[in-house]
C-alpha cells in the first residue's frame, strides 16, 4: 500500500512520507529497551535483564518480521509498506539499524560485565579458572553434560545436522591424530544444558559453556588436533501459515507447529575468528544461501544471558521486592467476589493490585453451588495456571463451562493445544474460534443464581489470562454485574462458538464487527467539538499504533484543533509535530520496571480533560489493521465515576506527567529521554505506594491518595 501523495499544506518535504516505516519504528523500541540496560538508576542485575529483553525481542522481530520480508523478497512481489518501502528497501534499512543495535549490545554487555564483576558476579574466562575449579569443571562435564551432548561428523556418509530455531551450536575442524584424517565436526548444545554453569563456592562464579567445553575437547574428542573452532547460532521463521478450508483446525495446527521448527533460516550468526571454511560448511549444511549473515564480536545470544538474571542471591543488584495489593473491597466482603462486583464496579490495576482477585473470582466461581456456567476467553494462559486449574475445577463440579482457545497466539500453540487437552478431559467445551481471525479479547462471564433469577458476573481485561506476566505487565481488569455487559458478553461468546452476528450491542464495541466504525466516530466528536469552539481532546495509551486510517483521522482531528496525547509503548507509525499535518499531537513511550501494557482510550466530550463526562474505553486492541480488522477484540466502557476517576484521573494522568521513564517522539523519528527537572514523577512508584480508588474499600477510605495534577491540560 503506498502513502497518499498529497502532502501539501503540511510541513513535509516532497518524497516525504506521513508515516513512520513500521520496523523501523519497532527498532527504535527496543533500542529504548536496550538504553534501560545502561540506565544507572536501576540496579545492575535489573539492567542485565533489560539487555537479555532485548535480545529476545531482536530474535523474534528477525524469526516473524524479518521473515514475512524475505518471503516478499524471494517471491518478488511489490507488496509495499505504508511508507512506499518495497521489501528490499526495508530489509536493506533493517540491515543497517540492527547491526548498530547489535553493535550496542555488545558494548552494553562488556560495560555490565566489568561492573557485575567487581560487584560479585563474574563471567569468567577459561585462563581466569582456579585450580581447583577446573578440576570441578572436568569432573561436571564428564559426569553431567558430555553424556548430553552428541558430536557429529559431516562427511559424505554424515550429513549436516538439523538446527532448530534458536540452536546454539559448536563447530571444530580437526585431525585425527592416529592416521592424520581430517573431520570436521558440529556439536548442538541442547536447550536443556544450560548457557552458564555456576562454578562452586560462595562468589558468584559463572563459566559460558561453549567456553567449558572447549577448553575441555580432550573429553569429548580423545585422540584428536583441533586445527579451527567457531560457534554458530540459527535464527528461522517461525510463522505459521493458516489454511482457510483446514478440516480439522487442532490437527492443522499440530502439524504445522513440527514444521515451523524447520522454517527457512533468516539469521545466522557466527563467533568471531570462525575461520571461513568452517561457515561455508555452516551456510552450505543449514542451506541458508538466502539468509543474513552476522560474525558476533562478542557473546552470541544476548537473550541468554538473562539465566545469569535468575539465578540465586544478591539481593542488592535487583529491583526492591514488591508485593502487590489485593483490593481491600474483596476483603471486607469476606473474600466474596460476588458480593463485592455486586456492590459497585471494580477496576484492578495490575500488577500493583494482585492477579489473585482474578485467580479468585473463577475459583469462587467453581466451588459455589450456586454457579450455573462460566464462560472463558484463553490467548496466553502460560505454563502453570490457575486458571486452568480453576476452569477444571468447575467443569468436574458438574457446572458447564466454556473456554474459547485461541491456538493463532504466536509462540503459546503448542501450550494451548496442551491446555484445550486437558479442559476437554475435564468436560469443558472447548471451542477454538475462527480460521481467519484470533480471538484476542480478553473475557470471562459467570451465570449464578440469586433469588429465583439469574445475574451475570464479567470480567473484561487489556491483559492476558497469565499468572506470570501478570506481575510485570500493567494491565486493568474490570468486574462488572451490569445486566447490559451481560448481554453484550453473552453475543461475544455466540458469535466465537456459533458464528452468530452480535447485532444490538448495548455496551460494548467489538472488532471485526464495529470498533474501527466506533473509533473513528469518536474521534469525529472531538473533531466536531473542535469546529464548534468547545474543548475537544484525545488521549490514548497503547501498545502499537499502525493502521494508516486511524492514523489520518487523527491528523484531520489535529488540524481541527483537538488536542491528542498518545501514551505508545512500542511501535509508532504517527509522524507527531508535523505543521499542518499533525501540529496538535503529542507521542511519548514510556519504559521502565514494569511493561506497559494496558489500552486505554478517552475523549473529552466537550470539556477540558480530565473530566467527569469524558468517554472512557479499556480494551484488548491496539490500533493496529490486525486488531481492528483480522481479530475479535473488545473496548468497554466505563461509566461507574470511581472507576471512571481512577483510570482517567489516575492511570492517565500519571502516564502522562511521569518524566523519570518517559521518552518522547519528534517528526522525524527520533526519541529523546524526558529531563525529570526539579519535580520528577515515576509512575510506577506512585501505583506501588498509592491504593487505588475503586478497591479500597472503606478500611483505606481516609488514606490521602496524592491529587495528579496535568499541568499543561487538556
Amino acid at each position: 500500500m503506498n502513502a497518499p501523495a498529497d502532502i501539501r499544506g503540511s510541513g513535509l518535504q516532497e518524497g516525504e512520507s506521513r508515516y513512520f516505516n513500521r520496523e523501523v519504528s519497532w527498532l527504535a523500541f527496543n533500542r529504548r529497551v536496550l538504553e534501560e540496560a545502561a540506565n544507572p538508576a536501576h540496579p545492575l542485575l535489573e539492567r542485565l535483564r533489560f539487555l537479555s529483553i532485548s535480545g529476545s525481542n531482536l530474535d523474534e522481530f528477525f524469526s516473524v518480521r524479518v521473515a514475512g520480508l524475505k518471503e516478499h523478497q524471494l517471491e518478488a512481489t511489490e507488496h509495499r509498506s505504508y511508507d512506499g518501502r518495497t521489501p528490499t528497501q526495508q530489509l536493506e534499512r533493517i540491515s543497517e539499524d540492527a547491526d548498530v543495535l547489535i553493535a550496542e549490545q555488545q558494548r552494553t554487555w562488556l560495560e555490565l560485565s566489568d561492573l557485575l564483576g567487581k560487584a560479585g558476579v563474574e563471567v569468567v574466562a577459561p585462563s581466569g579458572l582456579h585450580a581447583k575449579e577446573r578440576d570441578w569443571l572436568r569432573t561436571q562435564l564428564s559426569e553431567q553434560i558430555l553424556p548430553v551432548l552428541t558430536p557429529q561428523a559431516v562427511d559424505p556418509s554424515h550429513p549436516f545436522p538439523f538446527v532448530p530455531n534458536l540452536g546454539f551450536a559448536l563447530v571444530f575442524s580437526m585431525v585425527d591424530t592416529a592416521d592424520g584424517e581430517a573431520v570436521s565436526e558440529v556439536l548442538m548444545i541442547p536447550a536443556s544444558v544450560p548457557r552458564f554453569l555456576r562454578l562452586p563456592g560462595q562468589q558468584s562464579r559463572f563459566i559460558a559453556i561453549d567456553d567449558a567445553i572447549t577448553a575441555n575437547l580432550d573429553l569429548l574428542f580423545p585422540g584428536f588436533e583441533l586445527i579451527g573452532a567457531g560457534a554458530f547460532r540459527v535464527l528461522r521463521d517461525t510463522d505459521i501459515e493458516i489454511e482457510e478450508d483446514a478440516e480439522d483446525l487442532v490437527r492443522h495446527f499440530r502439524s504445522a507447529i513440527k514444521q515451523r521448527r524447520r522454517g527457512r533460516v533468516i539469521r545466522l550468526e557466527f563467533s568471531s575468528g570462525t575461520p571461513s571454511d568452517l561457515e561455508l560448511l555452516v551456510r552450505e549444511g543449514l542451506g541458508a544461501e538466502h539468509a543474513l549473515i552476522a560474525e558476533s564480536s562478542g557473546f552470541i545470544g544476548i537473550t541468554d544471558l538473562g539465566q545469569l538474571v535468575e539465578d540465586e542471591g544478591h539481593p542488592e543488584l535487583r529491583f526492591k521486592p514488591y508485593t502487590p495489593r489485593f483490593p481491600e473491597r474483596i476483603k471486607e466482603h469476606g473474600g466474596d467476589c460476588f458480593a463485592a462486583i455486586r456492590g459497585k464496579d471494580i477496576v484492578v490495576h495490575h500488577p500493583y493490585e494482585s492477579f489473585d482477585v482474578v485467580v479468585a473470582f473463577l475459583r469462587q466461581a467453581a466451588s459455589d453451588p450456586d454457579v450455573l456456567a462460566i464462560k472463558q476467553t484463553l490467548y496466553r494462559a502460560g505454563k502453570q495456571s490457575a486458571i486452568i486449574d480453576a476452569l477444571v475445577a468447575a467443569a468436574e463440579a458438574g457446572k458447564s463451562v466454556t473456554a474459547v482457545v485461541e491456538l493463532k497466539a504466536r509462540f503459546d500453540e503448542e501450550q494451548n493445544l496442551l491446555w484445550a487437552s486437558r479442559l476437554e478431559r475435564a468436560g469443558v467445551q472447548v471451542v477454538y474460534g475462527f480460521t481467519q481471525w484470533k480471538t484476542h479479547a480478553k473475557v470471562s462471564m459467570v451465570v449464578r443464581r440469586e433469588g429465583g433469577t439469574y445475574r451475570t458476573y464479567c470480567h473484561f481485561g487489556t491483559g492476558n489470562y497469565h499468572p506470570t506476566t501478570a506481575r510485570f505487565y500493567t494491565d486493568l481488569s474490570f468486574f462488572t454485574a451490569s445486566k447490559r455487559a451481560a448481554r453484550d458478553a453473552a453475543k461475544l461468546f455466540n458469535f466465537i462458538s456459533g458464528y452468530v452476528p452480535p447485532k444490538g450491542l448495548e455496551l460494548l464495541t467489538m472488532s471485526p464487527v464495529n470498533l474501527r466504525e466506533k473509533l473513528s466516530g469518536w474521534i469525529d466528536s472531538e473533531i466536531a467539538n473542535a469546529r464548534a469552539g468547545k474543548p475537544a481532546a484525545v488521549w490514548a495509551k497503547m501498545n502499537s499504533l499502525v493502521d494508516p486510517a486511524i492514523i489520518d483521522k487523527l491528523y484531520e482531528a489535529s488540524e481541527a484543533g483537538v488536542k491528542i496525547d498518545l501514551v505508545v509503548r512500542g511501535i509508532c507509525c504517527l509522524r507527531p509535530g508535523i505543521p499542518g499535518l499533525s501540529s496538535n499531537i503529542r507521542v511519548k513511550s514510556i519504559v521502565g520496571r514494569f511493561l506497559e501494557h494496558s489500552r486505554v482510550w478517552c475523549f473529552a466530550n466537550g470539556a477540558r480533560m480530565p473530566n467527569a463526562k469524558a468517554r472512557l474505553f479499556i480494551s484488548s486492541a491496539d490500533w493496529m489493521p490486525r486488531n481492528l480488522d483480522r481479530r475479535v477484540e473488545v473496548a468497554v466502557p466505563l461509566e461507574n465515576p470511581t472507576v471512571h476517576a481512577q483510570v482517567l484521573d489516575q492511570v492517565m494522568v500519571a502516564n502522562l506527567i511521569d518524566n523519570e521513564q518517559s521518552w518522547t517522539l519528534d517528526g522525524e523519528g527520533h526519541y529523546t529521554r524526558v529531563d525529570p527537572g526539579k519535580k520528577p514523577f515515576n509512575l510506577h512508584t506512585y501505583f506501588m505506594t498509592n491504593p487505588s480508588l475503586s478497591g479500597r474499600g472503606q478500611a483505606l477510605e481516609g488514606k490521602k491518595v496524592p491529587k495528579l495534577k496535568l499541568e499543561q491540560g487538556g
